[in-house]
């Protein structure tokens, strides 16, 4: 009987940076990934922060490529591709996992979901074109019933968490909140509770407020000076969010100065 915890599923990456013949070019030559050395993940929730170009969607990506996701997005079995533009920075991850393995996954990157909406579609048609008498369950039963695409991207994002994650999962979510109001925002907060309760692990990148409030997530700050930890009220976000909501006066007086 192991004696270790079996969570997190994914418990450290590091660089190999003695592999790398040069940090002059792209990904190595981004700031956070030159002085990144390792990371460690929580239990439950870790988040990526930092602003647009700081390399946390990069990293994220590598991460779950690494594993054996789509780059794209989507489940291991997501093999699909409208595009290589994925970094080669995986093959220089090493990966720290525990003893146990998660039963579901799933990359959830929101750049890409018209792509895996549409192979999700595709999908079910060639079912049909092969004849199986009876066909199997259409894959977008296991996303509400209903085509991704015949949803709003909110909607569809929202499908996702509820009906197809199962627990037992390492989810990788990108940005989830591009498209989903605050109140949407808040109930992917509860639905990501019900998950962690049922033996799942959530890494994300995010610029959100409201879900890097996860209760005791491990937040790493993405940026020029490289990847460590913060607390959530630290982030620029949780401070410019705050501070702007509680007297929006000054802040859009000092924006519109030269108007």
């Amino acid at each position: 009987m192991h004696s270790m915890e079996p969570l997190p599923y994914l418990k450290e990456i590091k660089l190999k940076k003695n592999l790398i013949e040069s940090f002059d070019h792209y990904p190595f030559s981004i700031a956070a990934i030159k002085g990144l050395r390792s990371i460690e993940f929580g239990k439950d929730v870790t988040i990526f922060v930092g602003e647009n170009g700081s390399g946390k969607s990069t990293l994220l990506e590598a991460i779950a490529v690494g594993l054996g996701f789509n780059a794209e997005g989507g489940s291991k079995n997501f093999s699909f591709g409208t595009r290589k533009t994925h970094s080669e920075l995986h093959s220089y991850l090493q990966f720290s996992r525990s003893f146990k393995r998660y039963n579901d996954g799933f990359f959830l990157r929101a750049e890409s979901f018209y792509n895996v909406a549409t192979h999700m579609d595709e999908l079910d048609e060639e079912v049909y074109d092969f004849g199986y008498l009876p066909p199997p369950p259409e894959i977008k039963n296991r996303y509400g019933g209903n085509s991704l695409h015949n949803q709003s991207h909110g909607e569809s994002f929202i499908s996702l968490l509820f009906e197809r994650f199962s627990g037992n999962g390492l989810y990788l979510l990108d940005e989830p909140e591009s498209a989903l109001s605050p109140a949407k925002q808040l109930s992917v907060l509860s639905r990501m509770r019900q998950l962690v309760n049922n033996q799942s692990q959530f890494i994300m990148a995010t610029h959100s407020p409201i879900l890097m409030a996860y209760p005791d997530a491990k937040i790493y700050q993405i940026d020029q000076s490289g990847i460590y930890p913060i607390q959530f009220e630290d982030t620029d976000h949780y401070q410019i969010t705050k501070a702007f909501l509680n007297n929006p006066e000054p802040m859009l007086k000092e924006l519109f100065f030269n108007e």
